[in-house]
């Protein structure tokens, strides 16, 4: 297919409908703080992408309303993935069994170097059927290519924080375009795609274009979405080799006073804390534990601590190539599960303690608190109606438990992004799954040679 031809064609993102009412469903409400509850038997209201009401089944009356019947599902707000490379979903299962360096130098930037626009293009969109097949309606993404990604983001209706991933080997021209990049498409697709800018990481970006990356983050009112002390060696190394940590880089080189959100963040340690302290407010860190046990990492991200310094938390799957899947559902049990061990307390990381970190955590991680998170009126409607009466989840003794543990991305039935009915009773209404894994198959042959030699860049950090 030609860069520009969507493999949507046929499919076009609805337009938003003016008025939209799910009728009779539950809602999960997740507060800022405290337990999340389970309002019974609840009509919520639409209007122009925004949540007008939320309450008690019967007294809204809508009667140009495009309505949905939610008897017997539960509404909870769309789960945000707040890290991944969207189209890695091409290299799902090629890079298995390896030490990360081997990961990185032997698999995955060598096969990064066969990428095309139009591949990338190709792999969110199969990204973002998965995503929406699995109630993520918020994502943040860090990749190539990064304007036919957003491409895929505005054809499919999904939501997404994009960077574009920058590595100093790439020189001055490149900077330049991330920066006009973002220029020029952020606020694109009506609101729905924001930007930050995308240093890849302390080791592959120099402290030169750090700073300049930052300033320009400031002057254009963006964050930065970096990779940092990814796994204690990688800490270690930096203080062998420059006396600091990579948190201590960040600070010295002004991204920490931009804004910024941290990908996994598992080498973090104590002299780290009061630095990002400082910029609580600003500072959010993407924990993705399905691929630190993948790679044997230890230890995990410092969730514990990073809440307790008011740092930001939210729950991640990495790309497909490390983590398989784009299941925040897997993720965030895989967050409660590893948390509890890393401290060994069962009463850590509560079932409404990681949902929260999976929703409102999420949006607060790509800077859309004020417009995600939860299902209450003034918020962007970003709405998953979710099904919990397959037997593994019965009997449904605690619908936040079920959630947590029990509940699987088929459970999903309807998938409503600002305002705009994504999927519906199980059927993906904005991409034509078909022809598009029939274009992705057709791939990737090509895209997993890794014979020529070549590769994106070299981990050595």
């Amino acid at each position: 297919m030609s860069d520009r031809t969507p493999l949507s064609a046929g499919f076009p993102t609805p337009e938003p409908t003016r008025r939209l009412l799910i009728r009779g469903c539950d809602v999960l409400r997740v507060p800022a703080e405290g337990e999340c509850e389970v309002l019974r038997a609840r009509d919520i209201v639409v209007a122009d992408g925004v949540i007008e009401a939320v309450s008690p089944t019967g007294s809204a009356t809508e009667t140009e309303a495009d309505v949905i019947d939610g008897r017997g599902l539960l509404a909870v707000p769309g789960l945000v993935n707040a890290h991944t490379h969207s189209p890695m979903v091409l290299m799902r299962g090629a890079a298995e069994d390896v030490t990360v360096e081997g990961w990185f130098n032997d698999r995955v930037w060598p096969m990064e170097s066969n990428l095309t626009p139009d591949d990338v293009h190709a792999g969110a969109l199969l990204a973002c059927a998965e995503m929406i097949r699995s109630g993520v309606t918020a994502f943040a993404d860090h990749y190539f290519f990064p304007e036919r990604i957003a491409d895929a983001v505005a054809e499919t209706g999904l939501r997404a924080d994009i960077a574009p991933t920058y590595f100093s080997s790439r020189g001055q021209k490149a900077l330049e375009e991330t920066v006009a990049f973002a220029e020029a498409r952020h606020g694109d697709a009506d609101g729905r795609i924001t930007v930050s800018l995308g240093p890849h990481a302390p080791y592959t970006v120099d402290d030169k274009d750090l700073r300049a990356l930052s300033d320009h983050a400031r002057r254009l009112g963006l964050r930065l979405h970096i990779h940092a002390a990814e796994h204690l060696e990688q800490t270690e190394s930096s203080l062998q080799r420059r006396g600091i940590t990579p948190i201590r880089v960040l600070h010295e080189t002004g991204v920490l006073d931009a804004g910024a959100l941290i990908a996994h963040g598992c080498g973090i340690v104590e002299q780290d804390l009061p630095l990002l302290a400082e910029h609580a407010a600003t500072t959010a860190v993407a924990c993705c534990p399905k691929v630190y046990l993948k790679h044997a990492l230890s230890p995990l991200t410092p969730v514990r601590d990073l809440l307790d310094t008011g740092v930001g938390v939210a729950v991640g799957t990495d790309g497909a190539a490390g983590h398989n899947t784009l299941d925040v559902w897997e993720a965030l049990r895989l967050v409660a599960l590893t948390q509890k061990q890393a401290v060994r307390d069962a009463t850590w990381m509560t079932v409404s303690d990681t949902l929260r970190l999976a929703t409102r955590g999420g949006a607060r991680a790509l800077g859309l608190q004020d417009r995600i998170g939860a299902l209450e009126p003034g918020m962007r409607a970003d709405i998953v109606l979710t099904d919990l009466t397959g037997t593994h989840c019965r009997p449904l003794h605690d619908a936040r438990a079920a959630l947590v543990y029990s509940a699987r991305a088929s459970d999903v039935r309807t998938v409503v992004v600002d305002g705009r009915v994504l999927m519906r009773d199980g059927r993906l209404l904005t991409v034509d799954e078909s022809a598009l894994l029939v274009d992705v198959d057709a791939r990737v042959a090509r895209i997993l040679d890794t014979s020529h030699g070549r590769a994106v860049q070299h981990y050595d950090p």
